[in-house]
């Protein structure tokens, strides 16, 4: 009885977790575009088709679908080692994630005993630069794409 117990509450935190992370972003698309001029010295946003959003950088990966990404996983990026390994031990970029590493990535990697090789950071506006990034992310071309469908 303990373990069935036991284990319908695990399965339930497991659960409520998931369905958190599918929640829409807190943060301001137009706030959130503004603010992502700061990131686009090492940034890109380019879709699969390689089309630019947003030209900048490739000291970083591109952002393209970073909402709902697991950590360290864009192809062909050479990431750190530490990050490659918290994606691996099941780090999602969720809005909570996203916002506790830009703020402060050094710190954030630390606290998870790594180290990260970005070395910015966004003093403010993180939830908007996660809205702005979701908003031009492959979920919402497919969701523009079903709406046209249906008209």
């Amino acid at each position: 009885m303990k373990m069935t117990i036991a284990s319908a509450l695990a399965v339930a935190t497991l659960a409520t977790g998931a369905f958190a992370d599918t929640s829409a972003p807190t943060g301001d698309v137009d706030a959130g575009k503004k603010a992502f001029k700061k990131c686009k010295s090492c940034h890109m946003i380019q879709d699969a088709d390689g089309e630019k959003i947003v030209k900048g950088g490739k000291t970083g990966p591109n952002l393209y679908g970073v909402v709902g990404r697991t950590a360290g996983t864009y192809e062909g990026f050479k990431y750190g080692k530490d990050l490659v390994a918290a994606g691996e031990g099941g780090l999602v970029w969720t809005e909570e994630e996203f916002v506790a590493y830009v703020s402060d990535p050094k710190a954030y990697m630390k606290e998870r005993g790594g180290k990260s090789k970005m070395t910015f950071r966004l003093k403010k506006g993180a939830e908007d630069v996660y809205a702005y990034l979701a908003s031009v992310g492959p979920a919402m071309e497919e969701e523009a794409a079903e709406e046209a469908k249906s008209e």
